[in-house]
């Protein structure tokens, strides 16, 4: 682990930590018929939060909607509204108008340290409710939401150029309001100054050292200016909500993960809930799976999903951080383990190093069509096994069709045995005692004894798959070994003398690894 990523878990954990003792947060949005969104939840579980996915997935429309939820102080009534964030045109010419159905934003808070909800709801226009509470008030917060704005819009540069006319006013930003972008950017600043007019402002930065001249926001990067203007609205903000889309705009990879660090350390120093917008990989890598909300939209477009933190991999294969990879997809951490169990073998005669081949798995098997249609849409199976327990030989034929819904083809692998992988196991060690006593460092004798009286005090089970997965657990205990310990074990031993079952899944993933090879 570099020094990078150690600071990140350090944060990580101090705002874990955190979270429990926080009195103020929004837990939870629901988004109810709105820009193409039937039916959708967004939890907040970490106080700084990435809204990730494909373009057209409701990214933005989560972040407005989270903008509604506060009322504001210092601002208009009318700044953070839906009917203000998402208006709808008329034209009584054309008859054209966008289309008006029964939408709800639908809000639950940590408030004061009291659970509240509210909800707006448009029918011919927008109220507010709050869930059958008489007397509900909309809970206030400082709120921040910046979205992607560029000094390249000849409109924006006419105007800010008028202030050369006008009677402007200076004031000076002060040094704690660039901290954030001192420990961002690679320049460090002698002042900043802010130029006003009406209702216009203007940035002007003046960098260390000797003969450096003034400059204004048009010499600027956009990146750089961003940033800038960050820090200076943030800095100073304490219990307040920060919003931010497209928050990599204009920032080389290196400074997207120093900025993520830094909304994360000034998340912990002022308890602040951060929620941005993002496509890149490096900035959703740079929070907790739980701070990842990953959405994806299904070919029914007003069906749009949160995927679970866990997809990790489905997450990475889409925003392109698998490519060179192959990945297997299995069920849990069992699975994995006897995989990889056949892998250290295979890996040596494929001659394959070891980051070659990514191995995801948390996920039930009724999900793997799910999974395939994903993928299937951005054209990413050809780099996904799927592999399923032998209990799930049934779902062979729904996740061919799936993937033949795309006009593409999947055949599921199913490791040995027609249960659990557990029931596999226990059954290969009790056939197999002599052997596997010697490879687990104990005497033959004890392991048959062990099994014989873990066997009687198991048995009675509803079912023969919980009584083996009962009797493997036990087993693990009792030789100080954990279930996916054994399974790597005896995955590796069956590969090294296959036959049967076993042979045949070595072959197949041979194939497979050849076949992604050559492509």
């Amino acid at each position: 682990m570099n020094l990078f990523e150690r600071q990140l878990h350090e944060v990580w954990n101090a705002l874990r930590s955190q979270t429990s003792q926080r009195r103020n947060a929004l837990l939870e949005v629901r988004i109810r018929n709105l820009r193409g969104i039937a039916d959708l939840r967004v939890p907040f579980n970490y106080p700084v939060c990435v809204l990730a996915g494909p373009n057209g997935c409701g990214k933005s429309t989560v972040l407005f909607a989270a903008a509604c939820a506060y009322r504001v102080p210092g601002r208009g009534p009318r700044e953070f509204v839906p009917s203000s964030l998402f208006p709808n045109f008329k034209s009584a010419g054309t008859r054209l108008e966008d289309a008006r159905e029964q939408t709800e934003l639908q809000f639950h808070y940590l408030h004061d340290n009291k659970r509240l909800s509210m909800a707006w709801k448009r029918r011919k226009s927008w109220n507010r409710s709050y869930m059958g509470l008489k007397g509900g008030q909309q809970p206030k917060r400082q709120l921040y939401l910046r979205t992607l704005a560029n000094l390249t819009n000849p409109s924006e540069v006419r105007s800010l150029l008028q202030m050369g006319r006008m009677d402007t006013q200076s004031e000076q930003i002060t040094d704690d309001m660039l901290l954030f972008a001192h420990r961002v950017l690679p320049r460090r600043y002698r002042s900043l100054s802010r130029i006003t007019a009406r209702s216009k402002d203007l940035l002007f930065a003046e960098l260390e050292g000797e003969s450096k001249p003034a400059y204004s926001e048009f010499h600027m990067s956009s990146g750089e200016r961003a940033i800038l203007r960050i820090s200076k609205d943030i800095s100073n903000l304490h219990d307040a909500f920060i919003l931010i889309d497209e928050v990599e705009a204009g920032l080389h990879p290196y400074t997207q993960q120093q900025a993520m660090l830094e909304f994360q350390r000034i998340a912990l120093r002022n308890r602040l809930q951060i929620l941005v917008a993002s496509h890149s990989p490096v900035v959703l890598d740079s929070v907790p799976e739980e701070g990842r909300l990953f959405l994806e939209r299904d070919d029914d477009i007003s069906n749009v999903r949160l995927l679970p933190p866990y997809r990790d991999m489905i997450q990475k294969a889409l925003y392109g951080q698998s490519r060179d990879r192959l990945s297997i997809l299995c069920e849990d951490e069992v699975a994995e383990n006897l995989i990889r169990g056949l892998l250290d073998v295979l890996n040596v005669k494929l001659d394959l190093r070891h980051e070659d081949v990514v191995i995801g798995r948390d996920t039930g098997q009724s999900e793997f069509p799910s999974h395939v249609r994903t993928l299937a849409k951005f054209d990413k199976l050809n780099d996904f096994i799927f592999v399923l327990d032998g209990d799930a030989r049934h779902m062979e034929n729904q996740v061919r069709a799936t993937a033949s819904e795309y006009g593409q083809s999947v055949r599921p692998i199913f490791l040995p045995g027609r249960g659990s992988p557990e029931s596999w196991i226990w059954n290969t060690l009790e056939s197999g005692r002599s052997h596997y006593a010697n490879v687990l460092g104990i005497t033959s004798a004890d392991m048959e004894q062990s099994m014989r009286r873990i066997r009687q005090m198991v048995s009675g089970a509803v079912r023969q798959e919980d009584e083996d997965k009962s009797a493997i657990r036990a087993f693990a205990d009792e030789i100080n070994r954990s279930v996916p310990d054994i399974a790597r074990v005896v995955g590796h031993q069956e590969a090294q003398s296959p036959n049967g079952e076993v042979s045949a899944l070595l072959v197949e993933i041979e194939e497979r690894i050849n076949a992604w090879r050559q492509r």
